[in-house]
């Protein structure tokens, strides 16, 4: 706060510098140039001096007059040359206050700027604020599907000794396999029938061995 009531004051102090500048130049354009005007008056009267015996006059403009005259003309142009360099200085209290408004103004901007990310406005004029849905960058899955490891024999495993007829036995295991499953059903089967044909003989026995009239 003390920065800018002091920036205020010098903006201040500095127009009214400038106001005294201009004012002081109107007024000695305003005044005229009476030594002036008298040695022109005189000089247009008699333009060649001369001098006159007796009672005559002398008609010669003083010297002193036109220095004066030309004292005042010198502190005219003087005056009006600072009163145009400080009206072609601009005011930097001016430039200033212009910078800080034009910034207000965009921080305003900024802060009524609405941007929608997951909700569509049903204005045509706050559409255009809708972002686009976000691009989501691919990963690798880590939990990915690893592959079955290959069954690696142990060498020493089989170091001992094998039979003869270790090859057969291994080309012919399927077929034993399929004729064991066989093997299995066929005397499920044969179960189930003597069990149902020991019922059968056992109801026919009480049959024939029942009770006399």
């Amino acid at each position: 706060m003390g920065t800018e009531e002091d920036s205020v004051e010098r903006d201040a102090a500095a127009r009214r510098e400038r106001l005294r500048a201009l004012r002081a130049a109107k007024e000695l354009l305003s005044i005229p140039d009476e030594n002036a005007t008298a040695a022109a008056d005189a000089g247009d009267a008699d333009p060649e001096p001369r001098h006159r015996s007796g009672d005559d006059v002398r008609l010669v403009p003083d010297e002193d007059s036109v220095s004066q005259a030309v004292t005042t003309r010198h502190e005219r142009l003087k005056a009006l040359k600072a009163a145009k360099e400080l009206l072609s200085t601009p005011d930097d209290g001016a430039v200033q206050t212009g910078s800080k408004t034009e910034d207000s103004e965009e921080v305003e901007e900024e802060k009524t700027n609405m941007k929608f990310r997951n909700y569509v406005p049903h204005d045509k004029q706050l559409q255009g604020h809708k972002l686009a849905p976000p691009v989501l960058p691919k990963f690798d899955d880590p939990v990915a599907v690893e592959s079955v490891p290959e069954k690696i024999e142990d060498p020493f495993v089989n170091i001992a000794p094998k039979k003869s007829n270790w090859d057969l036995r291994r080309d012919v295991q399927k077929k034993l396999d399929k004729l064991e499953r066989r093997t299995q059903k066929a005397l499920y089967q044969l179960y189930v029938e003597q069990d149902e044909q020991r019922e059968r003989e056992a109801l026919e026995g009480n049959n024939g061995t029942g009770p006399e009239d």
